[in-house]
């Protein structure tokens, strides 16, 4: 696999787009259950299977750009170039003096929106944490370690400890980043409206914002067209968390409401085929 992951890196990125959409489709075809869910997600949210379908062809770029960013070298920018949409709010947040979170889907590429930040901001500002969770394969865990973890950019574990870690980056004035619309584990979670479906949604988002004072900003990472590059557009959290939400449920459902707006405005680069809606062991959402 690594033989095969550094031949790739050295392909150019329209070739690894190229290459990945065939697999998307490949991959959508090949899998009963996947279709299923990539049509029922994209329904419940609202769009027409034509605003949906081409996530199918980009969910296969997200994985075949990997090796791209993956093996970059170190302190080699990335390439073709990335282009902001909204730098200057990250300036403004970091400018408070406080710790900066930053929030994205699983939309477009999200592994880029942490590298390119460490590359434009963790020198002048503040370094980067990313929350991840551990690949279950030996090997690919290894390779995710190694090529994740660049100057500027740390990542934590989806643990207590990796928490804490995180609690403490924002409490420098550090940046994390993490995707809200992950399925946590069992108990660390509450049931909220997504898209008028009650999902089970993460109260880690709001916490660490009550708990440190972090300013929020939401940011992805779009593909632009033909392997021409990366856009990373960033905005404000338009709606504010509650000040008083013991249980979390309304700070979460604000969060979910900001990653629908986000979704909204490029839904062919959302992964629909997340299995958004799962229920953890023995949790049911309230009648």
């Amino acid at each position: 696999m690594l033989s095969l992951f550094r031949w790739l890196a050295r392909r150019p990125l329209w070739f690894l787009h190229a290459l990945g959409a065939v697999l998307g489709w490949l991959t959508y075809w090949a899998s009963p259950t996947y279709r299923q869910r990539f049509a029922a997600n994209a329904r419940q949210a609202g769009f027409a299977p034509a605003q949906a379908r081409p996530s199918i062809a980009a969910a296969g770029r997200m994985v075949a750009e990997l090796p791209f960013l993956w093996m970059r070298p170190v302190g080699e920018p990335i390439r073709p170039v990335v282009t902001w949409d909204g730098a200057d709010l990250v300036a403004a947040a970091h400018a408070q003096g406080r710790g900066v979170l930053f929030l994205t889907p699983h939309m477009g590429s999200f592994e880029v929106t942490a590298q390119a930040y460490a590359e434009r901001f963790a020198a002048t500002l503040a370094p980067m944490t990313v929350l991840f969770r551990p690949a279950r394969k030996a090997a690919l865990r290894r390779l995710m370690n190694g090529s994740r973890a660049r100057p500027g950019l740390a990542t934590a574990p989806a643990t207590l400890a990796g928490v804490r870690q995180m609690i403490r980056a924002l409490r420098r004035g550090e940046a994390v980043g993490l995707l809200p619309d992950q399925v946590p584990p069992e108990g660390m979670g509450v049931w909220v409206p997504f898209f008028g479906q009650p999902a089970y949604t993460m109260t880690l988002a709001a916490r660490l914002i009550q708990q440190t004072g972090a300013v929020p900003l939401l940011i992805w990472g779009e593909r632009l067209a033909r392997g021409a590059g990366y856009r990373v557009r960033v905005s404000a959290l338009d709606e504010a968390l509650p000040a008083a939400d013991p249980a979390q449920a309304e700070s979460a459902a604000v969060i979910n409401r900001a990653m629908e707006r986000l979704i909204r405005q490029c839904p062919g680069q959302y992964l629909w085929g997340y299995n958004r809606y799962k229920r953890p062991r023995s949790t049911e959402p309230a009648a």
